[in-house]
């Protein structure tokens, strides 16, 4: 018999912490969010498939609410949506698979089509990625003696709170009557057991000086009305991942952001510490 979840009345959020449903910003196309036991997110795709059209190393299954990497015996599992996402230039999928990816293309081009989705902008053939960036797509947050990925530039974290009507608050978390943090470097060491990463150190937003709570604030996602407010439920989940220096090498810069740079001191809320 099937079991729906459902939310205990005195929570003060109205969110299910698992099958959170999102939009894959290579993409476009529906995915839904699962933690592993490592405590790191992992987007699968929203349908599950029989089990033998899928290669046993591409299985995963969702237990307890936990998404784990291998199948649980049953004629159904999960897929990764990296596997189907069409456009990532990885390895073509299995032929059985190929299917779904091609259907996932085509959906793909009529969002991009009627304005529903812009994809990222790619970078010219020839041309390599520059290795300072002035303004970080997922830059490394530090808040609560904690390291953090975040999904999107620090301007542009957006208030997960419910607004009275309903809607998502478009307030950013960063405001002009709220202190900041700060751009400066930090070691990038590894875990042990890991190999040598790609800096010595690395360009990290600093959130540290704050008060306690409003380092709270930041990592709960609110914006400085919503942040006090006890009756606003939650409309998404906060987007801070556990940062890990060997899968997130990639976002390891070893510079800090031109703006930041150009700053003379920590007076300014970008600004950089000495």
């Amino acid at each position: 018999m099937r079991r729906s979840l459902q939310i205990t009345p005195g929570s003060p959020t109205r969110l299910l912490r698992c099958g959170q449903s999102g939009q894959c910003r290579d993409c476009g196309n529906p995915i839904e969010w699962y933690h592993r036991s490592d405590q790191h997110p992992v987007p699968l795709h929203p349908h599950e498939l029989p089990a033998a059209q899928v290669p046993e190393a591409c299985r995963w299954h969702v237990s307890c609410g936990v998404a784990h990497p291998a199948g649980d015996g049953s004629r159904w599992c999960r897929l990764p949506h990296a596997i189907l996402c069409p456009a990532r230039e990885t390895p073509p999928p299995p032929p059985k698979l190929a299917g779904l990816r091609r259907s996932l293309a085509v959906r793909s081009r009529r969002l991009i089509d009627a304005g529903l989705f812009a994809p990222p902008p790619a970078s010219p053939p020839g041309q390599t990625p520059e290795p300072v960036l002035c303004r970080p797509a997922r830059p490394i947050v530090q808040l609560l003696y904690v390291r953090y990925l975040a999904s999107r530039p620090v301007d542009e974290i957006q208030c997960v709170a419910q607004t009275r009507h309903r809607h998502r608050c478009t307030s950013p978390v960063l405001t002009s009557d709220a202190p900041g943090g700060v751009w400066t470097l930090m070691p990038a060491t590894a875990q042990s057991g890991q190999l040598a990463l790609p800096a010595d150190v690395m360009a990290v937003y600093d959130l540290g000086p704050l008060p306690y709570a409003e380092q709270l604030r930041w990592r709960a996602q609110r914006c400085a009305q919503h942040a006090t407010s006890s009756t606003a439920a939650d409309l998404a989940v906060s987007e801070w991942e556990p940062f890990d220096p060997l899968r997130h090498h990639d976002h390891i810069h070893s510079r800090l952001p031109a703006a930041a740079r150009r700053r003379p001191g920590p007076a300014a809320r970008h600004g950089v510490r000495p």
